[in-house]
């Protein structure tokens, strides 16, 4: 059995408090269209979304970036047809909160896919470079295959996002696709 782990694929990253712009938006067909698929066949689907606390000075991003992702803000939301995706399909998707880039820093993600025997996890979202990657390093340093589906995940800059995709492949035997 898969994994599909979209990431932190919500309004703030994509055209709200910090977005990626153009490059995210350029990828919603694809998200949302992997979603649906991994849905249909009855894969593990999860919904990591980045949680933040309204004038939290103690979280290390404070920081680095402006407020974003706030509990109960529309920022908070899944952007466009990946939230209509989620919204049909609840019952069969894991929405999971994080409060750090990785998808697996205190979480009960290696937990859920453990229970479940998944050996693979395939990767989307934003930022490619930041809680994508994070996110992949976990799941290398834990023995996962991993699959990034690169026109899936976007970022800030074009240089970040080359990086990130030559890093998942070079450094951790990640499998880079383009398409499904």
């Amino acid at each position: 059995m898969r994994a599909f782990i979209a990431i932190d694929y919500t309004v703030d990253f994509v055209t709200g408090k910090l977005p990626c712009g153009d490059p995210a938006i350029q990828i919603e067909e694809r998200i949302a269209g992997l979603a649906e698929r991994f849905i249909q066949a009855n894969d593990f689907v999860v919904m990591a979304v980045d949680l933040h606390d309204e004038g939290d000075t103690l979280h290390p991003e404070h920081k680095l970036f402006p407020p974003h992702n706030i509990r109960g803000t529309e920022g908070r939301r899944l952007y466009g047809k990946l939230d209509t995706v989620y919204q049909a399909n609840r019952q069969a998707v894991y929405w999971m909160d994080k409060t750090r880039y990785s998808a697996f820093c205190g979480t009960d993600l290696e937990l859920q896919l453990r229970m479940r025997g998944i050996e693979e996890v395939h990767l989307a979202g934003v930022c490619t470079d930041i809680c994508v990657l994070h996110t992949a390093v976990d799941a290398y340093n834990k023995g996962y295959r991993i699959v990034i589906h690169a026109d899936a995940a976007a970022t800030f800059n074009k240089a970040g996002h080359e990086w990130a995709l030559n890093h998942f492949e070079n450094v951790l035997g990640a499998q880079v696709v383009q398409g499904f």
